[in-house]
């Protein structure tokens, strides 16, 4: 409580509820998606000042790197179906998660064999390694690796959202 009345801001916390055996099965299931819940953060400015999950930077970079690469636990097709079209289906979110005509163009350019999460604990702002190009609405925002300056980004509504009323 001193921390959050000295620092007037909430207090972030890890907590390590899961063995890595049991994070083996979850993700062999095929019914899992995976996610992030963590925001996207710049290793630089004001984000140093605090720390963060290493999920925030290598989140899918691990799934793909340890989980699929390294230990074989899900075949690569069906886990990128699992990162993009799995979860649009379930959350219900239309003309997303497929490369199909009149869908939303989100690609991801990344080499299955260098693709490697580095954030830790410890040193959480790194960026993951071996994503090349990414396409967001269908617009380049990453090229080899570096940022374009491009901000085609858009919210996303699932079929929760709603227009609280004012009254």
């Amino acid at each position: 409580m001193d921390l959050i009345l000295e620092d007037e801001s909430r207090i972030g916390t890890v907590y390590f509820t899961q063995s890595e055996e049991q994070m083996r099965k979850k993700v062999a299931l095929p019914w899992v998606t995976f996610c992030s819940d963590s925001p996207s953060l710049a290793p630089e400015g004001i984000f140093l000042k605090s720390s963060v999950h290493p999920r925030a930077y290598g989140s899918f970079a691990r799934l793909l790197a340890k989980y699929v690469r390294d230990e074989r636990i899900v075949p690569l097709p069906e886990a990128i179906r699992r990162l993009a079209a799995l979860p649009a289906k379930t959350l219900k979110i239309q003309g997303r998660g497929m490369l199909k005509p009149d869908y939303f163009a989100d690609i991801v350019v990344f080499d299955p064999e260098k693709i490697l999460d580095h954030a830790t604990f410890t040193k959480p702002h790194q960026y993951a390694t071996g994503v090349f190009h990414v396409f967001v609405n269908g617009v380049q925002v990453l090229k080899d690796g570096e940022h374009t300056g491009a901000k085609p980004g858009r919210f996303v509504k699932g079929p929760g959202w709603r227009v609280k009323s004012s009254a």
